[in-house]
Formats: structure tokens, sequence, C-alpha cells
């Protein structure tokens, strides 16, 4: 399919596009993940773990959701 082609299905909006993709290679950029370590405190992993609990997610999931937060904060 050529470009311009594309393009129109596109701006029509009324067919889906998506079927000329190969949606299993995609990815987000400046979403990689990349593994870090981060020595805290029990008191402060306790406190995490007692949190991450009350709200049902992970100790991860809780610290990432905060860094995400505050760095949102930060750049607002």
């Amino acid at each position: 399919m050529k470009a311009k082609d594309f393009d129109k299905k596109f701006d029509k909006g009324k067919e889906d596009v998506l079927e000329h993709f190969d949606l299993s290679t995609a990815r987000r950029l400046n979403h990689e993940q990349k593994r870090v370590n981060v020595d805290f405190p029990q008191w402060v992993v306790d406190s995490l773990d007692r949190e991450a609990n009350r709200i049902g997610v992970t100790r991860q999931s809780l610290i990432k959701m905060w860094t995400v937060e505050r760095i949102e904060q930060q750049l607002g």
C-alpha cells in the first residue's frame, strides 16, 4: 500500500489501519525497562509493604507509581 493511500484510510477514520502494522515488534520510545537497585532502611521497606498491601499492589509497583507521580509534579 502506498503512503498516500494509507493516509486517506487513516484520515477517513472509518477503516481499521492497525491491520497494516506488525504490532508484535511495536515498542514505545523511552519506555524500555532498566533495572536499578536501591537500598532502603528496614523501616522504609516495612512502610512500603504496609502501604502496598493497603492499596493492593506490589512494593515495586508502589515505588514506581510514587516515583512517576513525583517526577510529573516536578515537571508539571
